[in-house]
């Protein structure tokens, strides 16, 4: 092990804020985890962040905290409003502090943003993703709110919090009164980009005088609002300015309002790819920039500080993945940091559908009281076979637990299913959770036998057997299905076909979706920042309010035809946060999807289908299947017809759609079983 502050020197460099010093430059951002309504949440949320605290964090960021009702995100949310509320929250700074830690209670009022009828706004302007319409505050009820922004810093100072972030960006209330967007109000809080910025410079203001000057102060500024009739550059750094002079510690960048139409955080989004943002903010104040969104791995982050991009950055989901991210940066151990794949599928998809989040690649986040690791009293021999991710989520958690594991991959490498996943443009991250799990297996010590299928009389003398065999895909019957235009899947993934100009690909499910991707994008690789902003008519140049420009349009690689035999929509079992961003760059592509499909044929000209009653022949120079999986049972057979036990878990247990999220918990939850 070794101290690493000579990898990182500005990453882990102090901060110094003049009544109080962090120790590194790592902000955990703010991120609602639905804990914050969850029975026994507050000693849910204690151990949650207690323990990223412990793994070095600089500063942390609670989710959002309502100041009244009217601000909840939605009803019964999270409020901090009365002192009887403060015995709850010291359950949490106390656990921070007791781990050498900060924390900061963001501030959060939705406005229009609100999902429920006593929704506010500056003027009664509807979102476009809420089907509830706001009330218009009056200019008492604005004089209100700011009180009440008052009352709760001054009750989270009471609770312990070393200080506030007060959210100014994403499109929540304060950011309403910022855009013209949203505030067309023709009296002192409207009209002019002065009035305009009253309501927050009054918050600022007035929230200082009550917390004292020894108390952080973060103001979230919308750096980039991504909607039309946005700010303009030239008042953000004015707004940037008069934050600072009203008593603002720290100025974080926000980046995008929640109904804008450009992916920020999802995994296709290039590592810090809106750092250039606050690199613009630089110099404009002297207070620290916090630059944010896509930063996961300790060098990514070094550079952006290098680079002078800003004074501290923030990751939300990376601390999700990994409490310790910081701590093993520090000790040279980056290798076995759990790595944030930007996926949102058990974070921000389980918000959404009002879940507890958790985590893809690491199922104990925000579980920490209900699925604590532990070692085990018993040693086992046990044998898991299948290298997936499933079966890789199991051997090294029953490694790590003290078991004696051997892991049979009947292929050449570990992975399974995310090595064809990490070949789809936008997923390369996938590639980490690899890595990491290479790393661990090797960390604690699995017996790793590559190339190796297993006989069922090899396996009769282990303590436990977890088969974690997979999937296999799905063919379908179809005239001239054995024709050399078709293709599974995994033969295109693999690079055992080569695919043609003109392609229909059979199933739209999420299989189809990477398809098509992968078959637009070919062998491109990753792409840049500055050709990721141009496909979504990001100006770099900022001449634009909001930050938008023209839409680069694009090149498809090929003609696509996306079909599926139901009638739904293509797509919709996605999820929520990313399936529109899939069906926009297909969209862009101009992909022709398809539903209510029947397949005929396929010959020398094409695939032959029938749509609304009509026989219609595509011309189509390959054909590819992404019609489902079935679980590769082979083996659990062998084992049931000589009466040995197992355990079935990830694809082989269910195939249907693939599912990581499902896999990785399986295979944790198994192996803390054993």
């Amino acid at each position: 092990m070794k101290d690493s502050h000579w990898l990182y020197p500005h990453l882990l460099q102090p901060l110094d804020l003049g009544f109080m010093t962090l120790k590194n430059r790592v902000l955990m951002g703010s991120m609602h985890t639905g804990l914050e309504e969850e029975k026994d949440g507050f000693r849910r949320m204690a151990a949650y962040y207690g323990a990223r605290a412990a793994g070095g964090v600089g500063l942390i960021v609670t989710g959002g905290v309502a100041p009244n009702r009217a601000g909840w995100v939605a009803p019964f949310s999270l409020r901090l409003a009365s002192p009887s509320q403060i015995k709850d929250h010291q359950i949490v700074t106390n656990a921070v502090h007791a781990a050498d830690g900060r924390i900061c209670m963001q501030i959060l009022h939705a406005g229009r943003y609100g999902y429920h009828p006593l929704c506010v706004a500056p003027t009664s302007i509807k979102a476009p993703i809420n089907r509830f319409r706001p009330r218009a505050l009056s200019s008492r009820g604005i004089r209100s709110t700011i009180n009440d922004f008052v009352k709760c810093a001054s009750l989270a100072r009471e609770a312990g919090y070393d200080g506030v972030e007060i959210m100014g960006s994403e499109g929540y209330l304060i950011n309403q009164f910022i855009a013209c967007k949203t505030n067309h109000r023709e009296d002192e809080w409207g009209g002019s980009f002065e009035n305009r910025i009253r309501f927050p410079l009054e918050i600022v203001s007035e929230v200082r005088k009550a917390v004292g000057e020894d108390c952080i102060i973060i103001f979230r500024l919308s750096m980039l609002d991504l909607v039309k009739g946005g700010s303009t550059w030239e008042e953000i750094v004015t707004l940037a300015k008069e934050i600072e002079r009203v008593g603002a510690t720290i100025i974080n960048t926000g980046i995008g309002w929640h109904e804008a139409r450009v992916p920020t955080i999802a995994t296709m989004v290039p590592r810090a790819g809106f750092s250039w943002v606050t690199k613009r903010m630089m110099g404009e104040v002297q207070i620290p920039l916090v630059t944010t969104n896509r930063i996961n791995m300790p060098q990514v982050a070094e550079t952006v500080l290098a680079d002078g991009c800003c004074d501290m950055v923030s990751m939300a989901r990376p601390f999700l993945a990994d409490p310790e991210w910081v701590k093993k940066a520090q000790e040279g151990r980056v290798e076995e940091i759990n790595t944030c794949i930007g996926c949102n599928q058990a974070c921000l998809d389980h918000i959404f559908a009002r879940q507890a989040a958790t985590c893809l690649v690491n199922p104990r986040a925000c579980r920490e009281t209900i699925k604590p690791f532990s070692k085990t009293e018993t040693k086992k021999r046990v044998a898991v076979i299948g290298g997936g991710p499933a079966g890789l989520a199991c051997a090294t958690t029953a490694a790590a637990r003290g078991h004696a594991v051997m892991l049979f991959e009947a292929t050449g490498e570990i992975g399974g299913q995310f090595r064809l996943a990490r070949q789809i443009p936008g997923k390369e991250e996938f590639e980490e959770t690899l890595r990491y799990y290479d790393n661990q297996l090797g960390l604690h010590g699995v017996d790793v036998r590559l190339n190796t299928r297993p006989k069922s009389s090899e396996l009769e003398d282990f303590d436990e057997i977890v088969l974690s065999t997979g999937v296999v895909p799905r063919k379908i019957q179809l005239e001239g299905g054995d024709s050399d235009k078709v293709s599974l899947y995994n033969e295109v993934l693999k690079g055992e076909k080569r695919i043609g100009a003109r392609v229909a690909i059979i199933g739209a499910g999420g299989i189809g979706f990477d398809m098509a991707t992968y078959l637009l994008h070919g062998e491109s690789g990753p792409d840049s920042i500055e050709k990721f902003m141009s496909e979504w008519g990001v100006d770099m140049d900022y001449a634009a309010n909001g930050g938008l420009g023209e839409v680069q349009q694009a090149v498809p690689a090929r003609q696509i035809y996306l079909l599926q035999r139901k009638k739904t929509k293509p797509g919709a079992g996605l999820g929520k946060t990313t399936g529109w961003i899939h069906r926009s760059v297909l969209k862009k592509n101009k992909v022709k999807m398809l539903n209510g499909v029947e397949y005929l044929a396929v010959s020398d000209q094409g695939l032959l289908i029938r749509h609304n009653g009509q026989e219609q022949l595509l011309e189509v120079d390959d054909v590819v299947i992404c019609a489902g999986q079935i679980s590769e049972l082979e083996l659990a057979g062998e084992l049931d017809a000589l009466g040995i036990r197992y355990h079935l878990i990830g694809g082989a247990l269910k195939a249907g759609e693939l599912d990581a999220k499902r896999a990785i918990e399986q295979g944790t939850e198994v192996a803390d079983r054993l």
